[in-house]
């Protein structure tokens, strides 16, 4: 299976959401037209000149401008400030239609959208978020960094069953539409870690954040990491990215 792999660059939130909203909708639009050509064999109506459609899978990465972001099943209380606050630091703040509960997106953080069809991989939601994660947790190995997954809750964990030192690197949440998805992961790299002060990141008390930089006590090339984010998701999908 080939996905056309796309680096935004730095990009606003609303800019990439409502270009991923655009690449779901075609999508949707073939899934749509492939469904009545069924109909119509069902009910004895045939034509040589209709043919089905291949609906096309993408692969966006990119880095945002300040930006809070709240799940659709998030709590507003999880943003510890008001608008005031947002205006004076330029954070922008966005309810979204992802899963998942609040989070911050800025400079120097890889933010990874895969608009892919799971009907061409294998329809499993739950699947899915272990394999996004999965490629992140590879990522990270390459860097020494043993990461996991915590039991209940998404994303990319350093010591995830250490209540007193779980933190966060990675954060997911999306959505699907007829098995299209969208949305995506937030990896920190060299990511400014003040600003998760404002939020009660992902709506998960009393752990920590950190970035790949906190880690390794040093700063990491994006594209470096980019291109170990590539690599892992085409082992981990079993896919081939073609440059768009």
């Amino acid at each position: 299976m080939q996905v056309r792999f796309e680096d935004l660059g730095r990009i606003r939130y609303k800019d990439a959401w409502d270009y991923q909203e655009q690449l779901l909708a075609e999508n949707l639009e073939v899934k749509k037209h492939n469904r009545q050509i069924e109909i119509d064999a069902e009910k004895g109506v045939t034509s040589s000149e209709v043919v089905k459609q291949q609906t096309k899978s993408h692969f966006l990465i990119c880095e945002h401008e300040p930006v809070y972001t709240l799940g659709k099943s998030g709590a507003m209380e999880n943003l510890l400030v008001g608008n005031k606050v947002l205006e004076e630091k330029g954070i922008e703040f966005f309810k979204t239609n992802r899963g998942g509960d609040i989070t911050f997106h800025g400079h120097e953080q890889i933010v990874g959208y895969p608009i892919l069809d799971l009907e061409l991989l294998k329809p499993d939601i739950v699947l899915y978020m272990r394999n996004l994660e999965e490629v992140i947790i590879r990522t990270l190995a390459e860097y020494d960094l043993d990461c996991g997954r915590s039991e209940g809750e998404t994303g990319v964990w350093l010591q995830a069953n250490n209540v007193r030192f779980a933190r966060k690197i990675c954060a997911l949440g999306v959505k699907t539409s007829r098995w299209i998805t969208i949305h995506g992961f937030a990896l920190n790299v060299n990511t400014d870690l003040e600003f998760f002060k404002m939020i009660i990141p992902c709506g998960i008390e009393n752990k920590q954040v950190t970035s790949l930089e906190k880690e390794l006590g040093r700063k990491v090339p994006l594209q470096e990491v980019q291109e170990k984010i590539k690599k892992h998701f085409e082992e981990v999908f079993n896919i081939e990215l073609r440059e768009s």
